[in-house]
């Protein structure tokens, strides 16, 4: 009996340790490369990009941006994206305390997304939700809706809040070292800008193959952390005319959701596209404009914001790539927004 007993522990004890060594040393780099990239393309151990927000202080007034790789800063700097340019703006201006900004956005999400990160985030206790994406929403078929939700794809954040780095950067180094772009995981560029030799190749693999194994540990998580499929309901309740309405129901499903906790919402219109590009933008942001209006007009908690003409995206100083900011660009729109958020703080303080 004795000897069974000791072998029973021994048997859970390998098993413990086989499983607690291996996630604890992914767990290590995860950490490790929270710390050496949130401050650049990266994000932070609780899925938002910039510095860990304080907890807000009594009277202070938080301020979270939502929305996909224009709202996150995709090419630049945590400190050169708007979130982080207004906040500095807003520390400028007197007469009150500084303005807390967090950055919640991230690349290739729409308008779906906003309603699951303003629940995820409601623990940083903010008072506005300015949802700042358009162009996601734009530039998808309206038979299958932009449905990603970038953090909700790791059952670790799903179950935990703690959202692992690591598998997204050893997938970015490999895409660089097999396209010499990182912007090749995000854009649908169909481009080879060189063409990698074999050890190249077999690092991108490695890192892809290191990817996975984080990737898989998750997976097995997530069938106990496991989510209702994602789709677009009751879009014809909207008012808005098609192919707009999947993005008319996601904002508005986001405002009702922020309006419920209490929240005041901006609805910011990006500045406008080039080419063809620009006449869908104005459909969109017109529809949805129109939108708001019918449903909060004369409600202060409410407004809506067109940038549309705010940047000239054909300026190479402004748009590397005729949508997505430099960090000038960035400056010019943070600057746009400084008085309509004061307007806001003005209108929650009273």
């Amino acid at each position: 009996m004795l000897v069974r007993r000791r072998y029973v522990i021994f048997a859970l004890s390998a098993l413990l340790l086989a499983t607690l060594v291996p996630v604890g040393a992914l767990l290590g780099v995860d950490i490790y490369l929270h710390t050496k990239f949130q401050k650049s393309a990266g994000y932070n151990i609780w899925g938002y990009r910039g510095p860990l927000a304080p907890r807000k202080r009594p009277g202070q007034y938080r301020v979270a941006i939502l929305g996909g790789s224009a709202a996150y800063g995709y090419g630049a700097n945590w400190d050169e994206a708007i979130p982080a340019v207004l906040e500095r703006d807003l520390a400028q201006q007197p007469g009150r305390e500084p303005v807390s900004v967090v950055n919640l956005g991230y690349n290739n999400e729409g308008a779906y997304s906003f309603v699951f990160t303003l629940r995820d985030y409601l623990w940083l206790d903010y008072d506005l939700a300015v949802l700042y994406e358009g162009y996601n929403d734009m530039m998808a078929d309206p038979r299958r809706p932009n449905v990603q939700v970038f953090r909700h794809e790791s059952p670790v954040y799903r179950l935990t809040g703690y959202l692992p780095i690591f598998p997204i950067i050893f997938r970015e180094k490999a895409a660089v070292l097999l396209t010499g772009n990182i912007g090749s995981m995000y854009l649908d560029d169909k481009r080879t800008v060189f063409r990698p030799g074999l050890t190249t190749r077999s690092a991108a693999e490695a890192l892809s193959v290191a990817a996975n194994v984080g990737q898989s540990l998750e997976r097995q998580l997530g069938r106990v952390t496991a989510e209702p499929s994602r789709q677009v309901t009751d879009v014809a309740s909207t008012g808005c005319r098609m192919p707009w309405q999947e993005y008319c129901r996601s904002t508005l499903v986001a405002v009702e959701f922020a309006l419920e906790h209490g929240k005041q919402v901006l609805v910011v219109g990006q500045p406008h596209p080039l080419t063809f590009l620009r006449d869908r933008h104005v459909a969109q942001q017109g529809e949805v404009a129109a939108m708001l209006q019918r449903r909060y007009a004369g409600d202060p908690r409410v407004q809506y914001l067109d940038l549309g003409d705010t940047v000239d995206l054909s300026d190479p100083q402004r748009s590397f790539d005729t949508m997505h900011l430099t960090a000038a660009g960035n400056t010019i729109v943070a600057a746009a927004l400084v008085e309509p958020v004061k307007a806001m703080a003005a209108r929650r303080s009273h």
